[in-house]
């Protein structure tokens, strides 16, 4: 298939040049990760949120980590940053950056699952995309981390959320831990110390995490959250919609940590972009491009300025620089809307209005269901009486 379509004339010359062999691939990871519901987690992350986080990291010269990479999804919407940049981006030495961003940046990788190795080496094989460091071992990352010496300038992940399978029983003592023993019942703050053991002096880690990460206390899970937040671990935190995600409902936000703050010492930046994106579908939601470029340009508007007197300012609603004494003040709990509030239009809300709006989609629902049922009921009853003439 792969041959048949890299040799077949697709419309114009203009829409051969644009990577139609790779968008065709990634459409079907998508329809693939979709038919297949939460195993399709295993190895796609649906690409607004990829984009999101590239966006933000960008990562336009140096070593790129994915320690549990999945189908390659990350490392190759970084390669697409550095094109659709190029002409804007220039180096130290006053050079445009080239066309070809392998001069610029080498990107490693590990995945437990054999399957899914294989359709990362494909999907960056299909781009010309160097994969030789990105290795498969079906220990995992944990167990048996296939870059142990590596020191990344940028990390950039989604693992699985609330892993209580990650072997955390036998790694009590292991030297990641740096600032706490994560729990054996759950692997997101095993990850977080993980993409920290290897980030580089002056890295950049962002992160897909289940929201519940944000507030929870449970097994030292707290202390170690409060340990990263008072060593000045943590530059952002963004607090993602409901419904982006193909295999699971549960609430995610994203993480970013830096090594070495240049500028906002001891402050965090919380941005709420539940607000953002639209139904591609009645279950799926995706962010546009304006969205992305709202949250990104927060970011590097804040990251980049010295205080809020400068080009970045708090948005009630959306986003707010936070310091350090005033997280203490709430527990060390890092939900971005504890701090950011509500947006000045909710404060005229309609409850009776919206109340009403729920209530007949709730209706509609139910109306739906009760379809379904009867749908199945009916098919049901027709294998029955396909069984008894038999």
């Amino acid at each position: 298939m792969v041959d048949l379509v890299s040799t077949a004339t697709l419309g114009t010359k203009e829409a051969q040049s644009k990577d139609l062999l790779g968008r065709v691939f990634e459409y079907f990871l998508g329809e693939f990760a979709l038919a297949e519901g939460k195993k399709g987690g295993q190895f796609y992350t649906p690409g607004s949120v990829v984009k999101l986080l590239v966006e933000m990291l960008e990562p336009y010269e140096g070593r790129v980590f994915d320690p549990c990479c999945g189908s390659g999804g990350m490392f190759v919407q970084s390669e697409k940053f550095i094109k659709h940049h190029q002409d804007h981006y220039k180096k130290n030495n006053g050079n445009k950056l080239s066309l070809n961003p392998a001069d610029h940046i080498s990107i490693y990788g590990q995945e437990s699952n054999q399957t899914t190795w294989r359709l990362a080496k494909m999907n960056l094989a299909i781009r010309g995309i160097d994969s030789s460091n990105v290795k498969w071992n079906n220990e995992g990352s944990f167990l048996n981390d296939a870059h142990k010496d590596l020191k990344a300038d940028y990390i950039i992940a989604n693992p699985p959320f609330n892993d209580s399978d990650w072997s955390g029983e036998l790694l009590q003592k292991d030297a990641r831990w740096v600032y706490g023993i994560p729990p054996a019942g759950n692997a997101n703050y095993a990850w977080i110390q993980h993409f920290l053991y290897h980030l580089a002096t002056n890295g950049l880690a962002g992160f897909v995490l289940s929201k519940g990460s944000l507030t929870t206390k449970t097994s030292n899970e707290g202390e170690i959250r409060k340990a990263l937040i008072e060593n000045d671990l943590i530059d952002c935190i963004v607090n993602l919609p409901s419904k982006l995600f193909l295999n699971t409902q549960i609430p995610a936000c994203l993480w970013f940590l830096r090594r070495n703050k240049e500028k906002r010492k001891r402050e965090i930046l919380f941005i709420d972009a539940r607000n953002l994106g639209f139904l591609k579908n009645r279950k799926n939601l995706e962010f546009t491009d304006e969205d992305i470029a709202k949250v990104a340009n927060t970011y590097h508007s804040w990251k980049m300025t010295e205080s809020a007197f400068d080009d970045y300012q708090d948005i009630q609603g959306f986003c707010k620089s936070v310091s350090i004494e005033e997280v203490k003040e709430l527990n060390y709990v890092v939900t971005p809307g504890r701090f950011v509030g509500l947006p000045d239009d909710e404060e005229d809300f309609n409850f009776e209005e919206r109340f009403n709006f729920l209530k007949g989609e709730l209706a509609m629902q139910m109306a739906e269901e009760a379809e379904l049922n009867r749908k199945i009921m009916d098919n049901l009853n027709s294998i029955k009486i396909k069984v008894e003439s038999l």
